[in-house]
């Protein structure tokens, strides 16, 4: 391992060194689902934030606070699986395309992101199937339709599915995948 260098610095250039611009947000890389699934983590928190202060601090807990921010939970996961789908960035294993040859490699990467969309197409039909079949159940604590949670669950699988045909043809038009080569989608923040 290299030896790292360090250059000393005075009290005086650590304290200038803040008065430099701050870099700008670059917010053009979230989409929709993005921002909808933040709205709905902060509405998890909130209820978090909420049981824990009457179970702790006024010693009577409300008890829709843990269904909403379980359902909330449950939102959150699904919709929050969009992103890395869109991103490329759900777990997976490309060790194996390092050595095989590159016209074996793309083969296997286009056979990939086939069965990704076959999956997420099974996925849906199970979910609309699910959700017709529970649609008449309600929640425990809060007189509310339960479907609304199978609905957010179903709203992340189709949009999940919609985003891996674009990440299909994205890998069409680009010749490779993430697979392929992961160095082409890792990003260096400056």
């Amino acid at each position: 391992m290299p030896q790292e260098i360090h250059t000393p610095v005075t009290p005086e250039e650590l304290a200038h060194s803040f008065e430099d611009a701050a870099p700008t947000a670059d917010i053009s890389n979230y989409a929709v689902e993005d921002w909808a699934t933040l709205a709905i983590f902060w509405l998890m928190t909130g209820c978090v934030f909420t049981q824990f202060f009457t179970r702790y601090v006024l010693n009577n807990s409300y008890a829709w606070t843990e269904e909403i921010a379980t359902n909330c939970l449950i939102s959150v996961v699904f919709l929050g699986s969009v992103m890395c789908v869109r991103l490329s960035r759900h777990i997976q294993v490309d060790v194996l395309y390092h050595y095989l040859p590159a016209h074996v490699a793309r083969a296997l990467a286009i056979c990939v992101d086939i069965v990704r969309i076959g999956f997420f197409v099974y996925a849906c039909w199970l979910m609309w199937r699910y959700v017709a079949i529970v649609a008449d159940e309600r929640m425990v604590t809060v007189d509310l339709p339960r479907n609304i949670v199978f609905y957010s669950v179903l709203a992340g699988f189709v949009l999940m599915l919609g985003r891996s045909i674009q990440v299909f043809i994205a890998n069409q038009r680009r010749g490779y995948s993430v697979l392929e080569r992961p160095e082409e989608f890792q990003k260096v923040e400056d």
